[in-house]
């Protein structure tokens, strides 16, 4: 498989590029960074990724959660949630979205790529 290519939605500049910065080492491409949910259903239709990593809390009138439903509703494209936030009321709405994977922010590179890795070989497996 050639070199997956993610979208990573974080409206934290800071946070977003060592998040991409990670990706680049992990040799994936970094499709776009988004920093609203209308900015990602934008990017996801001008060069639609393999994956989507997205926050839950986001600038602009989507949430991450919201987000995740408006993509899979258009596009068949795995999300997975990086986040803070661990209440379990989030939890339960994310797995509402049938998300590819949830990780607490902050996390390791190789989490991360254990979770990129496991949500494609699902999403090519199913």
């Amino acid at each position: 498989m050639s070199r997956a290519k993610i979208l990573v939605v974080e409206d934290e500049w800071i946070i977003a590029n060592d998040i991409k910065d990670s990706l680049i080492e992990l040799d994936y491409r970094v499709t776009a960074i988004a920093s609203s949910g209308e900015d990602a259903l934008a990017r996801v239709e001008e060069d639609p990724p393999d994956l989507v990593l997205m926050d839950i809390v986001l600038k602009g009138a989507m949430n991450g959660i919201e987000t995740a439903r408006a993509i899979r509703a258009r596009r068949d494209i795995p999300v997975i949630y990086l986040t803070a936030y661990d209440n379990q009321f989030l939890v339960d709405q994310a797995k509402q979205t049938e998300n590819f994977g949830y990780l607490l922010k902050p996390f390791k590179d190789r989490e991360l790529h254990i979770a990129i890795d496991m949500a494609l070989h699902r999403k090519q497996h199913r």
